[in-house]
């Protein structure tokens, strides 16, 4: 069965999936092709659905160097290796060495657990974007806004009235999935979620992970109400008494009803926390300590 596109606008569709893709047309039978999904099962669909629609790839653009986004760009590579693939510079670094991914967030060579597929995509050649603002790729011309938070480097994607808000913004379901919405700046993840949330002119939003909406305001609200949870969790975790991060973690989890299942989310959920444990450090809500070989966050 031929996976079905959704169309957003004339030109604009949608290959709705657990990490949603976005395709443009160029007007000449090409489409620049936004996120490849986790692993060749999706980007197989990807190219199913393009060649249906009587499209081929004219380029990639991955919004953010996360596994989810840019798995599948090494099949579609090797049926087009002459693609170009942009991202952000940081995350073009890291999408052609998926090894840093895992690498930081464990702090050292990640053991065997943490280099699935869901920490450690196949590599594959990227092109920094230094600058957000108007670009043409892949014969397409596209608004990239800095929505820097989720990853330490990350660009939405807006094309006439139609925005991919890429993993700036989560959809209902997915804030209600994952409590501990990953984010490596959380402060930079608020803040690119409200100047998402000025934007006029908007029709149709599309985030990484659910269904489009004409309502951005709500999903705006929505997802800061979700970041803002997270933190005060945190800092009531903290206030419950000094505590290392993995404490911290614990008691988070604990307070959000979150159950860990392996060990690639503890180390996802432990980031998590020591973001929103930065922000609240240079909030002053706590302060950091190291007491008998522990570094230790305590409330104020």
């Amino acid at each position: 069965m031929t996976p079905e596109l959704l169309t957003l606008a004339p030109g604009i569709h949608a290959l709705p999936a657990a990490v949603n893709s976005l395709l443009l047309e160029d007007g000449r039978g090409g489409a620049l092709v936004v996120d490849t999904g986790l692993d060749d099962s999706h980007a197989r669909k990807l190219l199913r659905a393009l060649t249906a629609a009587g499209l081929r790839p004219t380029a990639i653009l991955n919004t953010h160097s996360h596994a989810d986004h840019h798995g599948g760009n090494a099949f579609l590579l090797r049926r087009f290796p002459e693609l170009e693939v942009y991202a952000p510079p940081l995350e073009a670094a890291v999408i052609h060495h998926p090894i840093l991914e895992p690498l930081m967030l464990f702090g050292a060579r990640p053991p065997r657990e943490l280099q699935t597929k869901f920490l450690l995509a196949p590599a594959s050649p990227a092109r920094p974007l230094p600058q957000s603002g108007p670009q043409r790729l892949g014969g397409v011309e596209v608004e990239l806004l800095d929505v820097s938070g989720h990853a330490v480097q990350m660009y939405a994607v807006r094309v006439g009235d139609v925005l991919y808000a890429a993993d700036a913004l989560f959809g209902p379901d997915a804030l209600g999935k994952h409590p501990l919405t990953f984010c490596a700046d959380s402060r930079a993840q608020k803040e690119a979620a409200t100047r998402l949330g000025t934007l006029e002119g908007v029709r149709v939003v599309l985030p990484g992970h659910g269904a489009p909406t004409g309502d951005l305001r709500g999903l705006v609200a929505a997802n800061l109400a979700a970041y803002t949870r997270t933190t005060r969790a945190v800092l009531d975790a903290v206030r419950a008494g000094a505590a290392p991060v993995d404490e911290v973690l614990a008691r988070v989890c604990g307070a959000l009803g979150v159950e860990m299942a392996h060990a690639g989310a503890a180390v996802l959920n432990r980031a998590v926390v020591s973001a929103h444990l930065t922000e609240l450090l240079e909030e002053g809500a706590v302060t950091l300590a190291l007491e008998g070989n522990r570094l230790l966050f305590q409330p104020v």
